[in-house]
């Protein structure tokens, strides 16, 4: 029996008294410019992962090194790892004159007021196809990025805006891990689940859009910069953006991109072979830092979920609530607890499954609300924290190409996640109860 104590939680308030601390104090406090992006969020899980090795000492040091390297064996951080090493090499290969070529486009066919909104807009389809809000983030910062220099609208509202556009999908895509992992741990088919989830998400990414437009009108994008594109330099990005409309597999996608990136950049006589294997040395280890993130959270969960701190979370919550409407917040609030532990929405909707399927078995609540929940509430917190894939993707995208932003200047214009937790609590209090 594992020893199911309040201090097991210990490694996760160490990291966030470090990292979230630190970052606030430094940032808001001490006024110094990018401090929260200069906390090295990896000495911070380095930190954490040594107070749990250091507790649970009935537990060796080998075998805890053992459950450490289970955890980073997990079939989902291996994807994610690969998605990362090879949006980075995508990045890598095509560049900012290929992301610039696909802004100046879109500058060209549309008002430069509605470009922000566009970016949204386009986020939320090809998240959606594509299943990966990862994937999307890495798609289409660059193109953010660019927008906001021709344009003149602020860098941390087009990333946000493409933020949450990948979130929208990764809440409803068919093919997303979180999909998958919420259908197949209640019991309900993918149909059901979408449309529980389209009442919830659609009047969320409505919303959200509103407010975009009207604080793009708000700001002054100035006199929008007139280039000429490069038709030939866009067509990885539009390869890239076709196949993820059309749902195609996201390694497929991106590596569409980088074949077709290469021989355009080479054909075309931009760059040389050996320059071309620089870009992508730099383009991949621009996406180091993000994956030791991931790799080390693997580690982290995995010790803590042995000595009981995800049991002492799981019961706590289930003690709590009570009643139908409770008991659906509580399974909301199980699951993005658990999103901010792990920074990763897939693993938390596995953690959360068998509590919450025997939350709705006793409260009720049919197994299609219940995936909705677990999938909704667990895209809300990825959304926003500071240190999950999301926003580190779109931090190294945006460092990659030249620019500097931190999470802090990103978070306030996350407008999605905010308008999807607003529409979930008027889902689960204030809408009548469908029948099944």
């Amino acid at each position: 029996m594992k020893n199911k104590k309040l201090s097991s939680l210990l490694p996760i308030a160490v990291f966030l008294i470090f990292y979230l601390g630190l970052g606030i104090f430094s940032e808001y406090v001490m006024k110094i410019p990018m401090g929260f992006y200069n906390i090295p969020i990896v000495v911070a899980f380095l930190l954490a992962i040594l107070t749990a090795c250091l507790q649970n000492r009935s537990v060796s040091f080998d075998r805890k090194l053992e459950l450490m390297a289970q955890g980073v064996g997990d079939k989902n951080i291996i994807t994610m790892l690969l998605i990362f090493l090879t949006a980075g090499t995508f990045v890598g290969v095509v560049g900012r004159s290929s992301a610039e070529s696909v802004a100046y486009l879109m500058l060209s066919l549309i008002p430069a007021r509605f470009s922000v909104a566009v970016l949204f807009v386009v986020a939320c389809f090809v998240s959606t196809s594509m299943g990966t809000s990862v994937g999307t983030i890495t798609l289409l910062v660059p193109i953010a990025a660019a927008v906001a220099e021709t344009s003149g609208f602020s860098l941390a509202l087009c990333t946000a805006s493409v933020m949450g556009g990948a979130m929208f999908g990764d809440n409803l895509s068919f093919i997303s891990d979180t999909t998958i992992a919420a259908c197949n741990g209640q019991g309900c088919a993918m149909k059901d689940k979408f449309r529980e989830n389209l009442g919830i998400a659609l009047p969320a990414a409505i919303a959200s859009l509103i407010l975009i437009l009207l604080v793009s009108f708000r700001e002054d994008p100035g006199t929008p910069i007139h280039h000429s594109y490069n038709l030939i330099q866009m067509l990885p990005y539009l390869l890239v953006l076709i196949g993820g409309i059309a749902g195609a597999q996201v390694f497929l996608v991106l590596l569409t991109g980088i074949v077709s990136g290469a021989v355009i950049m080479l054909g075309t006589g931009q760059t040389t072979p050996w320059a071309m294997l620089t870009s992508m040395g730099s383009g991949t280890s621009g996406m180091f830092e993000t994956c030791m993130v991931a790799i080390l959270v693997s580690a982290m969960c995995a010790l803590i979920r042995e000595n009981g701190g995800f049991d002492v979370l799981l019961e706590t919550i289930h003690k709590i609530f009570r009643g139908k409407k409770g008991g659906q917040l509580g399974i909301g609030l199980l699951v993005a607890l658990l999103d901010i532990a792990t920074a990763n929405n897939t693993v938390a909707i596995v953690m959360a499954n068998p509590i919450a399927k025997e939350m709705s078995d006793d409260y009720g609540i049919t197994p299609r609300k219940t995936a909705s929940l677990l999938d909704t509430f667990s895209c809300i917190a990825q959304g926003v924290i500071p240190y999950g894939a999301q926003m580190l993707v779109a931090l190294s995208a945006v460092h990659e190409l030249g620019y500097e932003l931190s999470a802090f200047d990103i978070i306030p214009r996350l407008f999605y996640p905010s308008m999807l937790l607003v529409s979930s609590l008027i889902f689960i209090f204030l809408l009548p109860e469908k029948k099944a």
